[in-house]
């Protein structure tokens, strides 16, 4: 045998080199061996190329987890089974107010009370591998990477029950290659730690399934089932559990009820339903189900088994259950960043890290167990709550469209948001977030912000103004008009209102826009909008400082507690505390893990504070204080100072008012910034007066609920530095002799560190004035004598233009009439325009004559005749009439500033008294001794004249033929005999 085994290896061996020795052999021998290189070094390349490649995605995925810490198995547990702990809410004093408030409704089950079909649903839908893998699926993974890389229209995803567990429970919803990577890291460790039916039970008590019946978000199988089909998870048929199965892909597009639980129409029903159809194909694809069950649960009416009017429980409070949750987490937040060392300050500059802890924390608020400590003082907040809805008068509710469009109509009542705080801590003790969460879940003490109108003037230009020395509390300021280059003419909240030089007391008091433009214009280049960034006003940009309207509050929106906490900054002496609603948040173990600490920052000096609340406190005190109405509402007194504010088209109506202890703010508007308070004035209440009854309600209310926090008893204390000066009331330097003697010194409050009265005023001189069109200007040596109000004081052009600067203005309103200082002249000259008048026309009713104004804008007053001689002088600043003295023809000219006069008026008439007729006399027998006499002709009766009420009338016309006298150029020729030449006679042109 062996011999023939070697037998046939040598004849195979001679075969071989047979072979072997051709030439076609050769040559393919050669072309064998270069493909087989070249086949080696292919090979090489990609073992080479994959390895590297294998390599460098190691190395970016370690990157991307290298900062991720290794937990433990407790640590991983923990935060897995987080949701059953519920954090707890306080009232001031550790008062119990509730469990946090929050839109989130879920409820805990155990996997062997869900129906196996929902679970069988969840396989088939989400992870069809899931009892074969170790937390993640490599080739689905692979898949959505490839899919993401090409912006694939189609993203399947890859993400395993496990991997969606870690997503929801232990990271975020952030879409990063970073958050993927930690989380395929995470989700095989898990694996490690807890059974696939762990596992399972956590998935399906925490992912979210969109809303329920009352329009709540829900979470969790469990409250899935009971919100959408009013059943037990344990009891859902296919069709319910195919449906439920499907939504956690995009909750809130495939959630059959909308935002208020209303079941959606059918177009908003059908993703939901598709959605449900593809879970029924998958299950059946998977072999879950059969054909025939398929066919069935897709022909069945699915809607018909949808719940509709669920009620929801809500919290007693929700203002301040909202409130509290989202101060908390924002707490939370820096907490959570601080514990893993991130300097809390980073999270404001980086969004994305911003965005990941807002995740983290609000997680952390609804699920760690901690005890949230507030300010709010439980008895006050309730008594404000009574209050608030006690008050009837807040004005109309208006039916306005809908946001969801079509024909719906919806109420919007008018809104209310107010706080009240402490002054010295900042401690927020109250406040009222709006008429009815219902209505609109909107905290209009914290969340809304609004303009914030003239409540703005005492914090951006006069407090500004008193710590700049620019102005002492009753400096001269200008309330008159003027017009900007861009076309902007402001004007005060009564359009036609200029008091020209007042104090700026008076003008805070009254809340005047055009001493505030002014004041702010002199002061801009000092930046005083610094003063309002620094105080905490949030929106409030550097740019603004350069908007005049700024001053008026245009463009500067603020909420509630920012004004409050403003002038709380006044009230506290210029200095700022940030207000705060959390005293402390302590764990589930009773460890306080945050506690707040008071901290100051000087904004207005002490002296600046002070004096800027002396002038505020006249807003309630005085006559023409804003506020006055509040004050006299007050069932106690108190030392207050505060400010009201209007926004433009009274959309906004504010009132702020301060003691030395608290600090209360007030807004009433609609939310929508459309519709004005000032509709329906016939059955409405002016909004000023609204605001000041309901803050004086609030006010009263507290009162007599804690009246220890109000400490009606307390005064402000004057600081050193602050004292009382003497000043020429309409310039504000150091009065001299002639103001004295004018009786125009003044004594108010000035901060001895920056400004006092210096400087001997020489502003006065001695004037004479006339006017135009009811101002005043200067009297020409050529006005007529009898339009002159002689030996009038008057001020210097030099004084004119600091007073005007810097915006201008007509300075014959420096001093009217109705104003303290009405013996004042302005000195302003007017350009008379060189021209005679233009004559009037004239009419008569009964014995009062009356005429038209001249079309000439220079006029000073008019004279009236009677025949050719002048009995009356009117001014201008008069009515245009005249009663007339008696019987004659009458005509009018008008008279300029320069003394030229128009032509005569059209002739009226006043005809004399018909003559009485004379009485019949008795017969009287003549005597019989004595001759009768001679009858007597009866006295005629004289005319009985009524002098004119000028006084410069000249007495009455005689009958007789008048003298020869020189020409009058103020003395109009008779109209009725034009055609006699007579000196008389005004010309057109003619200069008096």
């Amino acid at each position: 045998m062996r011999d023939k085994i070697k037998n046939w290896i040598h004849k195979a061996e001679e075969t071989t080199d047979r072979w072997t020795s051709s030439k076609w052999f050769k040559r393919m021998s050669i072309t064998s061996g270069v493909l087989w290189n070249l086949a080696l070094i292919l090979a090489i390349v990609l073992v080479t190329g994959g390895v590297f490649a294998a390599s460098v995605g190691a190395g970016y995925f370690a990157s991307l987890v290298d900062e991720e810490k290794l937990r433990s198995e407790d640590e991983m547990r923990n935060e897995i089974y987080s949701y059953v702990e519920t954090s707890e809410m306080f009232f001031d004093n550790d008062v119990y107010i509730g469990k946090i408030q929050t839109d989130l409704e879920r409820k805990e089950t155990t996997l062997d009370k869900i129906s196996q079909t929902a679970i069988d649903a969840v396989f088939a839908t989400e992870d069809e591998y899931f009892m074969e893998h170790e937390g993640i699926v490599p080739k689905a993974i692979f898949r959505g990477l490839l899919q993401d890389v090409a912006n694939s229209d189609s993203q399947t995803g890859g993400s395993t029950l496990t991997q969606q567990l870690i997503k929801n429970q232990i990271l975020t919803n952030e879409v990063s290659y970073e958050r993927k990577a930690k989380e395929i890291l995470l989700a095989m460790r898990l694996e490690k730690f807890m059974t696939k039916d762990e596992i399972m039970e956590a998935y399906l008590n925490i992912i979210p399934y969109g809303r329920n019946s009352s329009g709540a978000n829900i979470a969790g199988i469990e409250t899935a089932a009971n919100g959408l089909f009013n059943k037990s998870a344990s009891e859902l048929s296919l069709p319910q559990s195919a449906f439920i199965a499907g939504i956690p892909k995009a909750p809130f597009r495939y959630t059959p009820y909308n935002s208020v639980g209303q079941l959606k129409d059918a177009d908003g029903l059908a993703p939901g339903i598709d959605r449900m159809k593809t879970v029924l194909f998958r299950m059946k694809e998977t072999e879950y189900i059969t054909q025939e069950e398929y066919d069935a649960a897709i022909a069945y009416d699915i809607v018909k088994d949808f719940r509709e009017n669920e009620s929801r429980s809500r919290d007693s409070e929700p203002y301040i259950t909202d409130e509290l949750e989202k101060r908390a987490a924002r707490i939370i937040m820096d907490v959570l960043a601080e514990k893993d060392g991130i300097d809390p300050k980073s999270l404001e500059e980086n969004n994305k890290l911003y965005e990941e802890y807002a995740i983290l924390a609000d997680r952390a608020v609804r699920s760690n167990g901690y005890r949230i400590h507030s300010t709010i003082n439980k008895e006050l907040y309730l008594a404000h709550e009574k209050a608030k809805d006690a008050y009837a008068r807040y004005g109309t509710t208006l039916s306005v469209p809908s946001e969801d469009g079509g024909d719906k109509m919806k109420d919007l009542p008018v809104q209310v948001g107010s706080m009240m705080m402490e002054n010295k801590t900042g401690r927020i003790l109250s406040f009222v977030g709006g008429r009815d969460f219902e209505i609109e879940e909107l905290n209009h003490a914290t969340q809304a912000y609004r303009s914030i109108g003239s409540t703005v003037k005492p914090l951006l230009v006069y407090g500004p103004a008193l710590d700049l020395g620019t102005i002492g509390a009753g400096s001269p300021v200008v309330d008159v008009k003027f017009k900007l280059a861009d076309g902007y003419s402001p004007a005060n909240f009564i359009p036609s209102s200029e008091q020209g030089i007042m104090s700026a007391r008076d003008a805070l008091a009254q809340s005047q826009n055009l001493p505030a433009l002014r004041l702010f214009g002199q002061i801009r280049e000092q930046m005083p909008i610094n003063y309002l960034i620094n105080a905490g006003f949030s929106k409030v940009k550097e740019e603004s400082n350069y908007y005049p309207a700024t001053a008026l509050g245009g463009g500067v929106e603020g909420s509630v507690e920012e004004l409050t906490s403003g002038y709380a900054t006044v009230a506290n002496g210029g200095k700022k505390v940030e207000p705060y609603m959390i005293q402390r948040i302590e764990d589930a173990d009773g460890n306080v893990i945050f506690e707040h600490k008071v901290a100051e920052k000087e904004i207005y000096t002490p002296q600046t504070a002070y004096i800027l609340t002396d002038m505020l406190r006249d807003v309630f005190t005085t006559d023409r204080g804003t506020a006055n109405r509040a004050n006299s509402l007050l069932s106690f007194s108190g030392d207050f100072a505060g400010k009201t504010g209007t926004t433009q088209n009274t959309k906004d109506v504010w009132l702020v008012g301060y003691n030395p202890n608290i600090t209360m703010g007030l807004w009433l508007g609609y939310d929508s910034e459309k519709y004005s308070l000032d509709n329906f004035p016939n059955s409405n209440l002016q909004p000023s007066v609204r605001v000041n009854q309901l803050w004086a309600s609030l006010m009263n209310t507290t009162y007599q609920t804690v009246p220890e926090l109000v400490g009606a008893k307390s005064t402000f204390k004057q600081p050193e530095g602050v004292v009382t000066k003497s000043f020429c009331g309409i310039s504000g330097l150091a009065p001299g002799g002639a103001c004295q003697s004018a009786g125009l010194v003044r004594s108010d409050l000035f901060n001895a560190n920056v400004m006092l009265p210096k400087g001997q005023d020489d502003s006065l001189t001695s004037s004479s004035f006339t006017t135009i069109n009811g101002k005043r200007y200067t009297a020409l040596s050529t006005t007529p004598s009898e339009f002159v109000s002689g030996g009038g004081i008057g001020v210097s052009q030099k004084y004119i233009d600091r007073m005007m600067a810097p915006f201008g203005g007509d300075a014959g309103k420096l001093f009217p009439g109705n104003s303290k200082f009405s013996s004042v002249v302005a000195g302003a000259t007017f350009k008379a325009d060189g021209a005679a008048p233009g004559a009037v026309q004239a009419a008569i009713s009964g014995q009062t004559i009356t005429w038209t104004n001249s079309g000439s804008t220079d006029v000073v007053g008019y004279r009236v005749y009677k025949g050719g001689s002048r009995v009356a002088s009117i001014s201008e600043s008069r009515s245009n009439s005249y009663s007339a003295s008696g019987a004659g023809s009458y005509t009018v000219v008008a008279v300029d500033i320069t003394g030229k006069q128009s032509g005569a008026s059209n002739s009226v008439s006043i005809a004399a008294p018909k003559p009485k007729p004379k009485p019949e006399p008795k017969p009287t027998p003549p005597p019989e001794d004595k001759e009768p006499e001679k009858e007597e002709t009866p006295p005629v009766e004289e005319e009985v004249v009524t002098p004119p009420e000028e006084e410069e009338t000249p007495p009455e016309e005689k009958p007789e033929k008048p003298v020869e006298e020189k020409p009058d150029p103020e003395k109009p020729e008779k109209p009725e005999e034009p055609e006699k030449p007579d000196p008389e006679k005004p010309a057109e042109d003619d200069a008096a």
